[in-house]
């Protein structure tokens, strides 16, 4: 090996000085070193995120964002589904020991564990192998939570009520008043919490589509039906009578508030 002048350090190498400046100068045979970051190395960077950024734009405007209704946080019926990236975090909720009363337990200690775990990583494998098999540990973490990861967002994609979803998030038209004070002072304090803040349903059947006379839905209020309570006990006969003849009166419209016709209303179901 030559020593002494006419020599540098490149890595853990020593390599023969040029005597002029060479733009562009590719290192991959020198071990340490492969390229220049600037201009080489960053803008092949550059390149791949535009390429990923115009594509990811194209498919945005392609495939836009579903639209559902405007959020009511009254709407105790609602179930909210998290993006696709959060699924495995969402189903793990639906477990014995990490919903309920362990819900803490579920939501912040069990991710808190795992994810802790991922960060020491580095820590609790110190070997110098570049080998996925020769780092036990490391590889080990990694491909459990890959795996948990997968069969968690697996079965949270698999058993939901995709159909349910849907249809508690579609726009409805209809000709309920938010402003009426039988819905501010009866309807949003008894009904929402199962029939959803624009009552077209949750737990509860849709109000709007029930076509019922006000004689029936009086029945139903002050008795119940199923698992829905019976308010005779709660509620004042001219209360019940004003929910009655409310909700009797609600029917969907279109955009323009103009009735559907059965034949609009059924298909629009559909």
């Amino acid at each position: 090996m030559h020593r002494g002048k006419g020599m540098k350090f490149v890595g853990d190498s020593r390599i023969r000085d040029y005597e002029k400046p060479k733009l562009n100068r590719d290192y991959s045979e020198f071990p340490g070193r492969t390229e220049d970051f600037w201009p080489d190395f960053l803008l092949k960077e550059w390149i791949t995120g535009a390429v990923f950024l115009t594509a990811f734009m194209c498919l945005t405007v392609a495939h836009p964002a579903p639209l559902e209704r405007m959020a009511d946080p009254s709407d105790t019926g609602y179930t909210p589904l998290p993006d696709w990236y959060f699924l495995f975090l969402y189903q793990i909720l639906k477990y014995t020991y990490a919903s309920g009363p362990f819900n803490t337990f579920g939501a912040i200690v069990l991710p808190g564990l795992a994810f802790g775990a991922l960060l020491f990583a580095p820590w609790l494998d110190t070997g110098k192998a570049r080998v996925w098999y020769k780092r036990p540990i490391a590889s080990g973490l990694m491909i459990l939570s890959v795996a948990i990861i997968f069969y968690t967002t697996w079965e949270s994609f698999t058993y939901h009520d995709w159909e349910k979803q849907d249809q508690q998030g579609k726009i409805v038209f209809s000709n309920l008043d938010k402003d009426s004070e039988v819905y501010t002072g009866l309807i949003k304090s008894n009904c929402t919490s199962c029939h959803g803040g624009e009552l077209t349903g949750g737990s509860g059947p849709n109000l709007i589509k029930s076509e019922l006379p006000a004689e029936a839905v009086k029945g139903f209020v002050e008795n119940g039906s199923g698992d829905m309570p019976g308010f005779k006990d709660s509620l004042s006969a001219e209360e019940i009578d004003q929910i009655s003849k409310f909700i009797a009166d609600l029917n969907e419209t279109d955009a323009d508030g103009n009735k559907l016709d059965a034949a609009s209303t059924k298909d629009s179901g559909n």
